[in-house]
């Protein structure tokens, strides 16, 4: 008998170790040279000995590159929606090289091998292939390297941990459920494979737009290449070149989407904890924030609010009427965000579930039975979102949370999240009737889910819905704010909240936030109030902590960090009109609310140190310099131009590093010379009116800036059609004029008078405003409110405050001209 096996077995044994040997070799499949060229238009086809290539020229800065092993596939992407622009384009080639020229910039394709190479118009290297590695395959997987330009920076993709600068370091794209996760712990939930690289006075940007799990390396473990690839799929990223920055955010979002506009509650105080219930609780919250005068829009209801974790169900004990807590809330001025994960308990009579197999909408494994994964409510089925019947079900599903008066989705658990993290390579995701595995489905899976939730939510609101996400991918910004997660109540997180949040907004996601006060843990009295303190300059401002925690309301922590807590609140509200116009120009450009430094100041290495790196822009005027709250001094970088304190209009001289004494009553805040900001007076809720008189502040410089000023009803779609005010206001130092232009759009003014703030001028006592003289008055103003407590020593602690000179005129419709001399 052993005879006759073991034959067998040596011929197995020896087939198995040639496959594994060809396995371990696994060798590089290079491009090779250029066969052939096929120009058409705008789109340059190249065949190479291994690959199939496609070059389209989207417009004058924007190029795509797209290869593959095999000929490439009808194009789709959930990403980009953007088709080429019209583009006037040169192509010329030799027998060494393909030339193709734009307006703004040229790439050479080199021919043996095949290689790009990017320059600006005058010849400046911008990116190129590393000579000898270029594009290879190993495999299924695919990377691009890029050469190291000497000095070269990189900041980008999205939610990453680390430094600001990404220069020495690999990520990897896989979305992932990590509570409490790291600070240096990488990857987490999002997935946003786009870049900018910096070097020579030159930036560019760079999207990888493929969903497989993928891998960026910025110089990690070695001194000679940047790279980018996937584990499958194709070679296709997109090329952006413009010598600002902004305008390659621009680009990027041209290419995936912006965000809409948000509801104007959305951008109030939200007050949450894992979890508020039952009813009666969340009133006791709603009440208290509303008799302690904290200025609040929403509170949010997390898991318990369901009947033993099952979506769209409600705890009837818990929550016995819905819509009645709802009702009663709207009154207050609040609305009501709930969690909803995408697994659907396997329960037989649960409405959801039975529903769920009668439309077939399930994902599932290759035999066609359903994919089962394990989270809160236990087994569970999920959602297939790359579906159009899996999508359409959710949004028939959503809509009974919009019947029950809730105004926002908090998509939480979408990576997709089950116990044990470990969902099997081989479920198939339906990928618009063109099936594929969970390797290239996984990281879309939060995208399709917010659109499906959006889409669904919008339909049955006929008004803006909130959207929240913890999961994306590059384009979520079209349906959904983002949050970075399940973070921890440590010094050390507060701050990378703020580096993630900064990533995202140059990343295209500008409206995102963060768990105030962390998630996990308990923070220190000083902790807190310095994160409440920063959550006001924040988009998206939500109080948050997990169970088994302490208490985390702002009156939680004592006297002083409630006054504290409510001194900022209360300044966010009154910076509404500066906050929604800031978004707006999201809308319109892509142009983040939080902005790192390198945004504005991007050949200034001194915005990239490690020590300066957590300061950020909130909009275009504001600076915030945001330290530990145990730090008694800070090192605060000053970037070029003048800049003015926020509290004491106190002036320093930018381009240089100042010691700043900190306190925990106050958090650092500057103004950019030549700024505008509109403000409005006190209100608790976005649904109680301001008052009559818009509070236009303007900061002396010597800088030429333009602020547009919007307006609309904060909730239907109106705007759309054309129901907005928005109207440019320029400030002219060389003409010492202030002009107001004539308002586009039908909305009418929310406010009748204008109070212009003048800080930093010389006293006078007049101005004139279209042709008429106006008194000027000299006022002490205060943004934030005394601290009523006593120091040490027994003496007031009265507020920073600083003189301005004011004068009120009418809020014309009109062209309003004001002469400062």
């Amino acid at each position: 008998m052993y005879k006759k096996v073991l034959p067998a077995l040596s011929a197995w044994l020896l087939c198995t170790c040639s496959i594994l040997v060809v396995q371990a070799q696994q060798p590089v499949k290079p491009t090779g040279k250029v066969n052939t060229v096929n120009v058409s238009g705008q789109q340059i086809k190249i065949r190479t000995e291994n690959t199939f290539a496609e070059i389209t020229v989207y417009s004058p800065a924007v190029i795509r590159i797209r290869m593959d092993q095999q000929p490439l596939l009808p194009d789709f992407s959930y990403a980009v929606i953007a088709r080429p622009a019209d583009t006037r384009v040169q192509v010329s080639q030799t027998d060494q090289e393909i030339k193709i020229s734009t307006d703004s910039l040229q790439l050479r394709v080199a021919k043996n091998p095949f290689s790009v190479h990017f320059f600006t118009p005058s010849g400046e290297v911008i990116n190129e292939d590393e000579s000898g590695l270029n594009t290879s395959w190993i495999g299924p997987a695919v990377t691009t390297y890029k050469k190291m330009q000497e000095g070269e920076r990189f900041i980008g993709l999205g939610e990453k941990t680390g430094n600001l600068d990404r220069k020495g370091e690999g990520y990897t794209n896989w979305n992932s459920d990590v509570f409490g996760y790291a600070t240096n712990r990488d990857p987490i939930y999002a997935t946003i494979p786009f870049y900018i690289g910096i070097h020579h006075r030159i930036n560019y940007g760079i999207f990888f737009d493929n969903s497989f799990q993928s891998d960026f390396n910025f110089g990690a473990s070695n001194n000679r290449f940047s790279s980018f690839g996937a584990r499958g799929g194709e070679m296709n990223y997109y090329f952006i070149y413009h010598t600002r920055m902004a305008d390659i955010i621009t680009s990027y979002t041209a290419l995936t989407g912006r965000m809409p506009m948000p509801p104007m509650w959305s951008l109030g105080y939200q007050q949450n904890r894992y979890s508020y219930y039952p009813d009666t609780e969340v009133l006791r919250i709603a009440q208290t924030l509303r008799e302690k005068k904290i200025p609040a829009d929403g509170i949010t209801l997390d898991i318990h609010y369901m009947d033993a974790y099952k979506l769209f169900t409600w705890n009837k004990e818990r929550f016995p009427n819905p819509r009645q807590l709802s009702d009663q809330l709207n009154k207050m001025g609040f609305k009501i965000t709930v969690i909803a994960d995408p697994g659907i308990k396997t329960e037989p009579g649960y409405a959801a579930y039975e529903s769920g197999k009668q439309e077939d909408i399930f994902l599932k494994y290759p035999d066609g039975n359903y994919y089962t994964g394990q989270v809160w409510p236990g087994w569970c089925h999920f959602p297939d979102f790359t579906s159009v019947k899996g999508r359409n079900w959710w949004k028939d599903q959503v809509k009974s949370y919009m019947r029950a008066g809730v105004s926002g989705i908090w998509n939480d658990m979408n990576e997709i999240a089950t116990w044990g993290q470990k969902m099997p390579d081989n479920v198939l995701f339906n990928y618009e009737g063109h099936p594929i595995t969970h390797l290239q489905g996984h990281n879309l899976y939060g995208l399709q889910m917010v659109r499906a939730s959006y889409e669904g939510a919008r339909e049955a609101l006929q008004q803006r819905p909130f959207m929240l996400t913890r999961a994306a991918y590059a384009g979520s910004q079209r349906y959904s704010a983002i949050w970075t997660g399940d973070n921890r109540a440590e010094e050390d997180h507060m701050l990378l909240g703020i580096r993630l949040l900064n990533s995202l907004g140059v990343s295209g996601m500008p409206f995102s936030g963060m768990d105030i006060g962390g998630f996990t843990g308990n923070p220190t009295v000083s902790l807190y109030a310095r994160w409440m303190q920063i959550g006001a300059f924040i988009p998206y401002f939500r109080n948050h902590t997990g169970i088994n925690t302490k208490s985390a309301e702002p009156w939680a922590f004592g006297e002083e960090v409630l006054e504290i807590s409510r001194n900022y609140i209360n300044l966010r509200y009154r910076l509404l009109p500066y906050l929604y116009s800031t978004l707006h120009e999201a809308t319109r450009t892509g142009m983040p609310v939080m902005r790192t430094l390198a945004l504005n100041n991007t050949f200034d290495a001194q915005v990239y140190d490690t020590r300066y790196q957590q300061q950020y822009g909130f909009g275009d005027a504001l600076m915030i310099a945001p330290f530990e709250s145990t730090a008694a001094f800070g090192q605060i970088y000053f970037p070029a131009g003048k800049w003015y304190n926020l509290y004491t209009d106190s002036m320093t001289t930018g381009s240089q590093a100042v010691i700043y004494p900190l306190s925990i009553k106050t958090l650092p805040v500057f103004v950019k010379e030549s700024s505008i900001i509109p403000m409005q007076s006190l209100v608790q809720s976005t649904a109680e009116k301001p008052g009559d008189t818009l509070f236009l502040h303007l900061y002396k410089g010597d800088q030429h800036n333009t602020f547009v000023y919007y307006e609309d009803d904060g909730q239907s779609f109106d705007h759309e059609k054309g129901v907005f005010y928005q109207r440019a206001i320029t400030y002219t130092p060389a003409d010492k004029k202030l002009t107001l232009e004539k308002v586009t759009g039908s909305y009418p003014a929310r406010f009748r008078y204008i109070k212009l703030l003048l800080h930093g001028f010389p006293a006078r006592e007049r101005i004139t405003v279209n042709g008429s003289s106006i008194s000027l008055q000299a006022a002490a103003y205060a943004f934030l409110s005394p601290i009523s407590r006593f120091d040490p020593q027994g003496s007031f602690v009265p507020a920073d405050s600083c003189l301005v000179q004011q004068a009120v005129f009418p809020n014309h419709q009109q062209f309003i001209n004001v002469d400062l001399e």
